[in-house]
């Protein structure tokens, strides 16, 4: 009983570090960029030894591609979060999809994910990793986008048209990596709603 009651304070302590560093990761690739993303810069952020860092993560290429895994995993939880705030139906349900979508991709994650996703198309151990990764949070990301919009994507066109939307939503993301573009932004997101409102449902009074 005593090893029971033992054991789950260190099982604790162990979820605290392995939370730690990973988050101290994000945080370091968002504001340095890959080069200076170090494993002792990992460490020093986030309060922890080398060796314990390395316990849960062996390698630098295994620390990045599970420390953006972990956020993501929290963004989509902050997504559908999100859309429960979202108005459930009428003129401005699409553009509220839409802006949500764009806030997104220009947050901490999509700066540290654009970070890695540069590095892998250089580094043949992290390239497998990230191409996995991007590939299921794609997938998300689209399923996500067509429950929100209530996109039917049996009738041709649309499941285009929301890939589009994701497409954007990244380049607006890019965009702002180098200066505050939310005055364009906002213009951009009101007419692509305005175009995708028509593209899902029809002009305004049809039907």
């Amino acid at each position: 009983m005593d090893l029971v009651t033992d054991r789950a304070p260190k099982q604790d302590r162990s979820r605290a570090t392995r939370l730690r560093v990973l988050e101290a990761a994000v945080a370091c690739l968002a504001e340095h960029g890959w080069s200076g993303s170090t494993l002792a810069a990992v460490c020093a952020r986030a309060g922890v030894s080398r060796g314990a860092a390395q316990h849960h993560f062996p390698t630098r290429e295994e620390l990045f591609t599970a420390a953006i895994a972990h956020v993501a995993e929290q963004w989509l939880t902050a997504v559908r979060d999100r859309a429960r705030a979202l108005p459930r139906e009428g003129p401005d349900r699409t553009y509220a999809v839409v802006d949500m979508l764009v806030a997104v991709h220009t947050g901490p994650l999509f700066r540290a994910a654009l970070h890695l996703w540069v590095t892998a198309a250089e580094e043949e151990a992290l390239r497998p990793r990230v191409r996995s990764l991007e590939s299921r949070i794609g997938r998300e990301s689209h399923r996500l986008a067509v429950e929100f919009l209530g996109a039917d994507e049996s009738v041709p066109g649309v499941r285009e048209t929301v890939q589009a939307t994701l497409d954007m939503a990244r380049g607006l993301g890019l965009a702002n990596l180098l200066t505050d573009d939310s005055a364009r932004r906002t213009r951009i997101v009101r007419r692509w709603s305005q175009i995708l409102d028509a593209a899902l449902y029809g002009p305004p009074g049809a039907g």
